[in-house]
């Protein structure tokens, strides 16, 4: 639910949003999601090293 993106859309209906507001914040997703994409397009290419795989550290599992 949380990739889907369902619980930051309930949050975003709980109180009411100014239309600049909205703009401001879609355009920053936007942005987020060009930087994301360029990112991995820059690693399949080779310019940036692979990320490193996520270890759990200590108490991770305890939530």
């Amino acid at each position: 639910m949380q990739r889907e993106g369902s619980f930051r859309e309930m949050k975003r209906h709980v109180h009411y949003e100014k239309p600049s507001e909205k703009r401001a914040r879609q355009k920053a997703e936007a942005v987020r999601r060009a930087r994301k994409l360029a990112r991995k397009r820059a690693q399949r290419e080779g310019l940036l090293p692979a990320p490193k795989p996520r270890v759990p550290g200590p108490g991770a599992g305890s939530r």
